[in-house]
């Protein structure tokens, strides 16, 4: 019995059958290969790198704006997290690490970091934050075009809001004349940040006194120093000796008997009096998109410097009744958020 090799309407003839596999096999390699190409695009794993002082509910904010764009931690994209935790000595060493692990963009926090990413590298994208002036500190080469490989979102704003911080501390309580202002010595803003604030000190009829704390071991130091000198009030600069020590700053600031504030948000949920400055949730949701751009195609140094949209006043009401203090009804209606 004779056994046919041919498939139902095939012919058996060899010579043809292997040219019908032939063209079989060369038409769907045509189509394969763009969808190989796409697959291949669909599953890139990104790795973002990000040198900052330490976790917190502001990340979550990032990693938020990053789901919102596809990112999935874990599945599309990793973050290599480098946290400095106030020691700025081991800012070169964890720029340099994520720089050798190759990560396609770096997101910096605050001016010395971005330092230490913008020395490591000039190839891998950085996008910083809460840096007040990127140009004035010879990180950006202008806002509109930032040059290089890096660009951000810089805390500033025209004419400033230390004025405001003030303004809104002696709305809080009218009765204060003299403010220390906490100013730690390697933060390059702090002393443009006092220059700035002065006039406004001067119209609402304020006086300052500089205290300073080098580490974390001087913020006993600078408060009784505040004390000595007679201070109502305190007005504290935004650094991350002050961020990652806050419920201790804050618990020195109402064992003086300190109205205070701050900068940003966790200071004041750390039981500080009020605080006045940029949204940092809304900043780092926005910094993802920045990333997103750049992980797209897009050169960082082509990517405007943005500044703050959005502004948030934050007041501790079981911090002033602490402290024997009545806000003004008109300014907590003004808050966008009170603690009771």
């Amino acid at each position: 019995m004779r056994i046919e090799e041919g498939g139902a309407g095939l012919s058996s003839h060899p010579d043809q059958w292997g040219r019908r596999r032939f063209m079989a096999a060369l038409a769907g390699g045509l189509v394969a290969a763009p969808l190989a190409a796409e697959a291949q695009q669909r599953g890139k794993v990104w790795r973002i790198g990000v040198l900052s002082t330490a976790d917190g509910p502001e990340w979550e904010a990032f990693r938020q704006g990053l789901r919102g764009l596809g990112y999935v931690e874990g599945q599309n994209v990793f973050i290599e997290y480098r946290w400095h935790a106030g020691k700025y000595e081991n800012l070169p060493a964890l720029a340099s690490d994520l720089v050798k692990l190759n990560v396609d963009v770096i997101v910096a926090v605050a001016p010395l970091p971005t330092r230490a990413a913008r020395a490591a590298t000039a190839a891998i994208p950085i996008v910083f934050l809460t840096v007040g002036d990127p140009v004035g500190l010879g990180l950006a080469e202008s806002l509109a075009h930032p040059g290089g490989n890096i660009t951000g979102f810089q805390t500033a704003v025209q004419g400033g809001f230390g004025g405001k911080q003030l303004q809104l501390l002696k709305e809080a309580v009218p009765t204060i004349v003299r403010v220390a202002v906490l100013m730690i010595p390697s933060n390059p803003l702090h002393r443009p940040y006092l220059d700035q604030t002065g006039p406004a000190a001067d119209a609402l009829k304020l006086k300052l006194h500089v205290v300073e704390a080098r580490t974390a071991d001087d913020l006993d130091k600078a408060f009784g120093a505040a004390v000595r000198e007679r201070a109502d009030a305190m007005h504290i600069y935004g650094d991350s000796i002050t961020f990652l020590h806050r419920k201790r700053v804050a618990d020195l600031a109402l064992q003086s008997r300190l109205p205070t504030i701050y900068l940003f948000k966790p200071n004041v949920e750390a039981g500080g009096l009020m605080s006045y400055g940029p949204s940092e949730p809304d900043m780092y949701r926005r910094a993802a998109t920045s990333v997103d751009k750049i992980l797209k195609g897009a050169k960082a140094g082509e990517i405007p410097i943005e500044q703050p949209i959005k502004f948030e006043l934050v007041i501790n009401l079981k911090t002033a009744k602490a402290l024997g203090l009545t806000i003004p009804p008109s300014l907590l209606a003004r808050a966008d958020e009170v603690i009771e």
